[in-house]
């Protein structure tokens, strides 16, 4: 497999094309070197990513970028390529945290993993990394799309009538699980299923095990004025102030 230096002249112009949007002048390099739509670029530390991994980084929302993943799969790339370092994540995985939802729905047309293991959060699928990161219209999108969805999904996206299905069938979420899920619920700014969570018994003032901020914190954060009000009403509390 052809692995580049980021520095390297070819990978250079790859880069620009992908990110200017210049989906004719990257068909042109493709149809030169056929192995560069396969090629990896080499990062610090023996990191690598492919050119689809380039057109879904951050902060996304590059010019043409659903032609761009056209041209590259077209060319050969493929379209669950894994990212080689401290995690595994697909393209998908990335346009997802970018909120990029035209990217995002040109590489599932391309036949991307949906729910592809991996992410930096929890190792987990897309939809993981999208709800985590607030990037609320890949989320949906991705749910639109035939995602899998957990408890957690469900809390932070507000779909009450799958969150009632949880708490109601027969595998009863353990009180962590609705704990994690209720924080879940205020970071997504989801006032009726916090309400709905509370009332099934979530601690007011959960910090979950990866972030040391409370519901109010996570609320707070995501600018959900609705649910903050809530919150304090009740008498919940910061990180801070416990």
């Amino acid at each position: 497999m052809l692995v580049l230096d980021p520095e390297d002249s070819t990978a250079v112009v790859l880069v620009e094309a992908v990110r200017g949007g210049d989906v004719a002048a990257l068909r042109r390099l493709l149809a030169g070197q056929p192995a560069l739509a396969t090629a990896r670029i080499g990062t610090p530390g023996g990191m690598s990513r492919t050119l689809l991994h380039v057109v879904t980084d951050w902060p996304g929302h590059f010019p043409n970028g659903a032609g761009t993943v056209a041209a590259l799969v077209e060319a050969g790339a493929d379209v669950n390529a894994r990212f080689t370092g401290p995690h595994t994540e697909t393209p998908l995985h990335w346009a997802a945290s970018c909120d990029d939802v035209g990217v995002l729905d040109a590489l599932l047309d391309a036949g991307a993993d949906i729910d592809a293991p991996g992410a930096v959060i929890g190792g987990g699928t897309p939809l993981d990394d999208a709800t985590a990161f607030a990037q609320w219209r890949a989320a949906h999108r991705l749910v639109e799309r035939g995602a899998r969805t957990t408890l957690w999904h469900d809390a932070t996206l507000g779909r009450l009538d799958q969150l009632r299905a949880h708490l109601t069938g027969p595998a009863r979420p353990a009180p962590a699980e609705v704990g994690d899920a209720f924080w879940g619920a205020c970071h997504g700014g989801r006032l009726a299923a916090a309400r709905l969570l509370l009332d099934e018994g979530a601690d007011l003032d959960r910090i979950p095990g990866w972030e040391r901020m409370t519901p109010l914190d996570a609320a707070t954060r995501s600018g959900a004025a609705e649910v903050i009000a809530w919150l304090r009403e009740r008498g919940a509390t910061t990180a801070a102030g416990r």
